[in-house]
């Protein structure tokens, strides 16, 4: 057994040194170009041609993760490893998400992520990411059984948002926080169901839980807006408030009934019926 732990791990850690390579070629020729974009008015064939790679990325995702049925997306920095306490705690949110039905969502980076995806893992649950191509920082974790590439962050939110039932935010940097209120701000003006959000790492959110309800007294949020998080460190508690209202509120019907159509070249929804249940 301890042979073949061996020869796996020298197996994962070729595949991702060939990974990194090609990782960072794509990446160095993606970021000067959305960089670009982002610069005000371009030449029209420039944005055309963006808008073209903007509908293909949109029309990918929605493809490869039309199948993979009733997520939970967990966020959180890239840069806490494996020896960290909230790497842990996101691992064990992971497992019980996995354990509860959930397939586990995560930007697909290391981090908090990897330990999210790596705790779905090891209890054989589903578990993919939504990676963005980055230079720097960020290539797919080896604990999902799929992932998508995307350039822009803007549609790789979109996926992370459009298939979750719940969204769990451990401590992390401006990303996470961009992800974190995006939600919210969905959810306050109804353009996203009342889906729970759990933020984990009680110490970290503190500060920002007093911004919050300073905001709440000067009106410029409301009181309900606040009530709808859960703030817990404890995994089994946040899943348990999860599962629970998702099973009330809104079921876990999604998904299992649909299945790829070969005549519409849906392959790509395949790879979720061969995770372990």
């Amino acid at each position: 057994m301890a042979d073949r732990l061996i020869e796996g791990d020298i197996t994962k850690l070729a595949d991702a040194a060939k990974l990194s390579g090609e990782w960072q070629r794509h990446a160095g020729r993606a970021v000067p170009e959305a960089k670009k974009f982002l610069q005000g008015p371009q030449a029209r064939k420039f944005e055309f041609w963006q808008a073209v790679k903007i509908f293909r990325e949109l029309v990918y995702g929605f493809r490869k993760l039309h199948f993979v049925g009733p997520c939970v997306t967990v966020f959180g920095s890239a840069r806490f490893d494996e020896h960290h306490r909230y790497y842990g705690m996101a691992r064990e949110v992971g497992k019980y998400l996995a354990e509860s039905g959930f397939t586990v969502m995560t930007g697909g980076g290391p981090g908090i992520m990897e330990a999210a995806n790596r705790g779905a893992r090891d209890v054989g649950g589903r578990s993919l990411g939504c990676n963005i191509v980055l230079p720097m920082e960020q290539k797919p974790n080896p604990y999902v059984d799929s992932w998508i590439d995307f350039e822009y962050f803007f549609v790789r939110k979109l996926m992370l948002v459009k298939y979750s039932y719940a969204f769990v935010v451990m401590p992390g940097g401006f990303g996470t926080l961009d992800e974190l209120f995006e939600v919210a701000t969905l959810i306050q003006t109804g353009k996203l169901e009342q889906f729970p959000v759990a933020l984990m790492g009680v110490d970290y959110w503190r500060p920002l839980l007093d911004q919050l309800r300073l905001m709440v007294n000067e009106n410029t949020i409301n009181a309900l807006d606040l009530d709808q998080l859960i703030v817990s460190d404890n995994p089994g508690e946040v899943v348990s408030g999860i599962t629970d209202t998702a099973m009330k509120r809104f079921g876990l019907t999604y998904g299992p009934n649909c299945q790829p159509k070969w005549w519409l070249g849906e392959r790509f929804g395949r790879w979720w019926t061969g995770a372990k249940k």
